[in-house]
């Protein structure tokens, strides 16, 4: 069974920092891009960032670049997005991803189950 488990969301203040990590089990995800996705109440969900499987290429959402990075271990199968100077927009769920590089997220394959950040003003 595939299984892509978020963990680090929460509370945090505009300007504030939050690291997000996704860590994935049940089948090697070699070959796979990871992405994060993100979805505000009553919105659609949103590209946010997305690696390669080297994590020699990333991609960014122009409303994160320059805010937000992200990485990747794989001996731990592990996804991270590093998140500083938060914004209030960027409350919502955030979903960890595998599949293709691409910032669409219908050609991703595997989600986990998400986790809340909010950013309070």
């Amino acid at each position: 069974q595939v299984q892509l488990v978020e963990s680090g969301g929460g509370l945090v203040q505009t300007g504030g920092s939050l690291r997000l990590s996704c860590a994935a089990s049940g089948r090697t995800f070699s070959g796979y891009a990871m992405g994060w996705f993100r979805q505000a109440p009553g919105k659609e969900r949103e590209f946010v960032a997305t690696i390669s499987w080297s994590g020699g290429n990333t991609y960014y959402a122009a409303s994160v670049k320059g805010r937000f990075t992200i990485s990747r271990d794989i001996a731990k199968n592990t996804v991270y997005l590093q998140m500083n100077s938060l914004k209030a927009e960027d409350t919502g769920v955030y979903y960890c991803s595998a599949g293709p590089y691409s910032d669409d997220y219908g050609e991703y394959e595997y989600w986990g189950q998400g986790t809340q950040v909010t950013v309070s003003s």
